[in-house]
């Protein structure tokens, strides 16, 4: 029989276990947002930068044909008369619009220039934030990691490969695997979750508990990953 004690502290730390679960769902799904968003990012900068460089293919030649057209024409050389006066103010005039025109074509392509690059700041603060939500959870996954002993680790590594390998695993398995007996199994199993690591036991035939590793922590860890971090 267990007592009122263990029992409480059962209930504890499976409600530990759960809140850490549930804190690993949120990360990753702010995670996947924050990518989902960033892709979003830079297909629109991408499509942004091919619309600003036609732009200046295009602005560019009509420039240059718009300034060199029939500019001989209007040759100080020609003789002064009062037709030629009226005509004189023709290619002033068409010359100040053309200035007029480039510099109002270079302005929009100098405003286009200057929202591309607020949207590539906007985008590299986005890939920072999803850097240092990466770096939080490896960094608790870390501290977790790191308060198991090597024997706790040893069978939390071994529900984790054989998982991986396609076993279903239960406290007879790994205790074949490792030569301990099932109650020490148990007793290992049950602190390794205590501290906060989501390991899910499932009643088969409401005898037989079936081992599995949650699923959201193998998806942003794999099992040499968790080994690394906890060495380093």
């Amino acid at each position: 029989m267990v007592d009122k004690t263990n029992m409480d502290l059962i209930k504890e730390s499976f409600a530990r276990a759960k809140q850490d679960i549930l804190n690993l769902q949120s990360q990753i799904e702010f995670i996947k947002n924050e990518i989902i968003q960033i892709k979003r990012t830079m297909k629109e900068i991408t499509l942004t930068h091919n619309q600003i460089t036609q732009a200046e293919i295009n602005i560019i030649p009509s420039f240059q044909q718009t300034t060199n057209h029939k500019m001989p024409l209007y040759s100080l050389k020609s003789p002064i008369t009062p037709s030629s006066i009226g005509n004189g103010g023709v290619p002033t005039d068409r010359q100040t619009n053309q200035q007029t025109d480039q510099h109002i074509g270079n302005k929009g392509v100098s405003n286009n220039r200057k929202t591309t690059k607020t949207d590539r700041i906007s985008h590299l603060e986005k890939v920072s934030e999803v850097l240092e939500s990466l770096d939080s959870i490896k960094k608790e996954l870390r501290s977790k990691f790191k308060r198991l002993t090597n024997q706790e680790m040893t069978v939390f590594s071994l529900i984790y490969d054989l998982e991986n390998r396609g076993f279903i695993v239960d406290y007879s398995l790994i205790s074949q695997k490792l030569s301990l007996s099932e109650s020490s199994i148990r007793d290992y199993v049950q602190k390794i979750i205590k501290k906060g690591i989501p390991i899910i036991k499932t009643k088969e035939n409401n005898k037989k508990i079936i081992l599995n590793i949650n699923q959201n922590l193998k998806q942003i860890a794999t099992l040499q990953t968790i080994q690394s971090l906890r060495d380093l």
